[in-house]
């Protein structure tokens, strides 16, 4: 599978979908943290180097009458995992804008940095 945020790409042979269940489950690990990664990001090399050693990220998908109920799985992470950290002030985000983007047809502006 290949992972494709903002202007990076990641195509590495260990991204694979690990379970597929039309409408229900979606499990597969998440991308690899790579060198460009961190530069596209704006991130410490060695910091994203400590990233790529972690877990990665299950999706599960629950019909629920006329909607649906996304829920993002992150488990097996290590007593103070920096991808958890991240990751805990991301998805908030990416959903947050996922949620704004079904419901009105537009995505959230981007924050001034």
């Amino acid at each position: 599978m290949v992972w494709h945020q903002k202007d990076w790409t990641s195509k590495d042979a260990k991204q694979v979908v690990l379970e597929a269940d039309p409408y229900t489950r979606l499990s597969y690990t998440w991308h690899t943290f790579d060198a460009t990664f961190a530069t596209t990001f704006e991130m410490n090399p060695d910091d994203v180097a400590a990233w790529a050693r972690e877990p990665r990220s299950t999706f599960e998908i629950e019909p629920k009458g006329e909607t649906v109920k996304l829920t993002v799985i992150h488990d097996g992470f290590e007593p103070g995992s920096a991808v958890l950290a991240g990751i805990s002030g991301g998805w908030p985000s990416i959903l947050s804008n996922l949620e704004t983007l079904l419901g009105t047809g537009e995505t959230l502006p981007e924050p001034d940095v």
